[in-house]
């Protein structure tokens, strides 16, 4: 799948120090290994960026783009998106957009191992769920 990074986007990663490492596109809705926040209520409404180690064979699909960043994801996660997929970087917030929806803006990005281990712990970024 083809995804539009705008140059504001990109240099975000860049000044991150992130532009080498694996990025997995989430819909971060408490039903992935990588989500800690949302439920039945954010399905498909809710997305964040996971930064991984290396790949991870659960999100196999690449998200092509001209940058050449490594961004992955899922069919199950992709369900929700459209043609014209673009991550941008506005008023601070990272924005995720296709063709048919904007969604809320204020992506976040996190640590796949810091996810992982707040998961075991029963932690939320919430600390609820709907």
């Amino acid at each position: 799948m083809q995804i539009t990074l705008t140059d504001a986007f990109v240099q975000l990663i860049r000044d991150k120090g992130l532009a080498d490492k694996d990025l997995i596109l989430i819909a971060d809705d408490g039903g992935d290994k990588y989500s800690l926040q949302g439920g039945a209520c954010t399905i498909g409404s809710k997305f964040t960026l996971i930064e991984v180690d290396q790949p991870d064979s659960d999100y196999p699909v690449a998200l092509q783009n001209p940058a050449g960043l490594k961004l992955w994801s899922s069919d199950y996660d992709l369900l929700f998106l459209e043609a014209g997929l673009q991550l941008d970087f506005v008023d601070h917030q990272i924005r995720l957009k296709d063709n048919a929806h904007r969604f809320d803006d204020g992506l976040r990005i996190a640590k796949g191992s810091e996810v992982l281990a707040a998961f075991h712990q029963g932690l939320t970024v919430a600390g609820v769920s709907c």
